[in-house]
């Protein structure tokens, strides 16, 4: 198991940095990505991922400028999904061979 701390969920980040530097509510930052509160709250709370889609939402509500840039959203995000699977214990995987070219 890896020793290193997990990097955050990106809507950890949102929920703790990007919300209150704008000083808006769930409800408010939900309407304004068009979607629902519920939805929002899931990202926020790390019990849903942020998908391509809510990536662009983001993009487009923070502007690029402001740090939306979608890719830097979904990297946060593979960051996050990769160190959580590298916790797990995987089933014994036999490595692929190596073919060697011909002389």
């Amino acid at each position: 198991m890896n020793t290193m701390h997990s990097p955050p969920h990106p809507g950890a980040t949102l929920r703790k940095d990007v919300l209150p530097a704008l000083g808006l509510t769930i409800t408010d930052a939900a309407r304004q990505l068009g979607v629902t509160r519920t939805a929002l709250s899931r990202v926020l709370n790390g019990r849903a991922t942020i998908s391509p889609d809510m990536a662009r939402r983001i993009e487009v509500w923070l502007g690029i400028e402001r740090g939306g840039r979608a890719d830097i959203w979904l990297g946060m995000q593979m960051d996050y999904d990769l160190w959580q699977a590298r916790q797990r214990p995987l089933p014994k995987i036999e490595k692929a061979p190596i073919n060697h070219p011909p002389n």
